[in-house]
């Protein structure tokens, strides 16, 4: 490669894995990261998890110490973001207006948050939460707050509405859907979460949308739901889910489809660009239709570790085993797989808690688990094999799946 080396675009935790990961197989090209935080590159999943619960500070977030980017020659270009890529010249242009060459272009441009598309969405004391700027504004407003409202139920919201639960404050969760996670994880689960939220004094108000949220003197005081009803509350989250920021690669020519569409090396329909994390669309053989987008911490890192292996000779199809997990209310969840919300759901006893296996036909796509750290580590393996016990054996407890996730049969 000529000098102009390898230019990720994203300084989240796909970005940051890709550049030490290079750095790891021995390329000794210029690397530089393009970030549009001014903070160096930081864990995201405990902003709502420790973070707010006071578990954590700001230092402890950092993926690495700022000598770590020195040491290893990685470039930092923070609080400027990247609006145009010119393939031909193979050069991508800054917020500021500086260019950056190419030989390479990863990107990982990561998500953000969905907007709620509702008058007053911009009154004071209505928040997102995606960067540790999100969390310090929240955790500085929680400290006047007293009736929380959150607009969905879905990790994030859930997670939050833990934090708050445990501070005693009222909090309401509304959910268009009839379910907490719906989209995401078994009815069992969702069940089960609910419940437990339920007992901490958290609300659901499920089946209902929001209209409208309304304020006085510019800062929020209620939502108007859509049966005519009203919530009142001084402290709005909204949390109902994320978009793919493609954008930069839409007006660049390369194909998206629901995120930048990617082969079996994480290359896009140009093959001096890369695409990884929450903004790739790859294929898979753990989704339904072959292909899919995953949110996920696991699947930023394996990712980042997939496109340096290749551009340091060592090239492989990623094939990593989907998993996932949130904290809330002191239980764990833990997922592996790609299920989909039509799947047969099997209930499984373990020592901790439980597990859920989740079934299209007969054949396995998924395991759920609730306080169960030895049953996750099997299932990885198990959904990583492709095995797929019988849904008989699965709800079982006599039904040694340690056992089959070591190849050694699980009778």
């Amino acid at each position: 490669m000529s000098e102009d080396g390898i230019v990720i675009v994203g300084a989240g935790q796909a970005g940051f894995q890709a550049a030490v990961s290079l750095r790891e197989g021995g390329y000794i090209g210029a690397v530089t990261m393009i970030g549009n935080e001014a903070s160096l590159p930081y864990q995201r999943p405990p902003l709502s998890k420790a973070y707010l619960a006071g578990k954590v500070d700001a230092t402890g977030l950092f993926l690495r110490a700022p000598a770590f980017y020195v040491d290893h020659h990685i470039a930092c270009e923070t609080s400027v973001h990247a609006v145009s890529i010119d393939r031909a010249a193979r050069h991508v242009r800054l917020s500021d207006g500086r260019d950056f060459s190419y030989d390479h272009l990863i990107l990982a441009t990561g998500s953000r948050n969905r907007p709620l598309p509702v008058p007053g969405a911009d009154l004071t004391g209505v928040y997102q939460l995606r960067s540790v700027v999100d969390a310090d504004r929240i955790q500085a407003a929680l400290g006047e707050a007293q009736n929380i409202t959150i607009v969905g139920a879905g990790f994030i919201g859930l997670e939050f509405a833990s934090i708050c639960a445990a501070r005693g404050l009222s909090v309401t969760v509304i959910e268009a859907a009839d379910r907490p996670m719906a989209r995401a994880v078994s009815e069992p689960i969702g069940a089960f979460f609910r419940e437990a939220h339920e007992k901490a004094g958290i609300r659901f108000l499920f089946g209902s949308g929001v209209t409208a949220i309304e304020g006085r003197d510019g800062r929020v005081d209620g939502l108007r739901l859509s049966d005519g009803t009203t919530c009142a509350s001084d402290l709005v989250l909204i949390g109902i889910g994320v978009v793919p920021n493609q954008e930069l690669a839409v007006e660049a020519g390369v194909r998206v489809e629901d995120g930048i569409v990617v082969d079996s090396v994480l290359l896009t329909s140009d093959p001096s660009i890369s695409a990884i994390g929450d903004c790739a669309r790859f294929p898979t053989r753990f989704a339904a239709h072959g292909a899919a987008r995953v949110e996920s911490v696991q699947n930023a890192i394996d990712q980042g570790r997939c496109v340096a292996a290749r551009m340091t000779g060592h090239a492989a199809p990623y094939d990593a085993v989907p998993w996932f997990w949130s904290d809330q209310g002191g239980h764990k969840l833990q997922m592996v797989g790609l299920p989909v919300s039509s799947d047969i759901s099997v209930r499984r006893p373990t020592a901790g808690g439980f597990a859920v296996f989740r079934y299209r036909g007969s054949h396995l796509t998924g395991i759920e688990t609730v306080d169960s750290a030895a049953e996750h580590m099997a299932a990885r393996r198990i959904i990583a094999r492709g095995l797929s016990p019988t849904p008989d054996e699965a709800a079982d407890p006599a039904f040694d799946l340690k056992s089959l996730a070591m190849g050694r049969g699980g009778a």
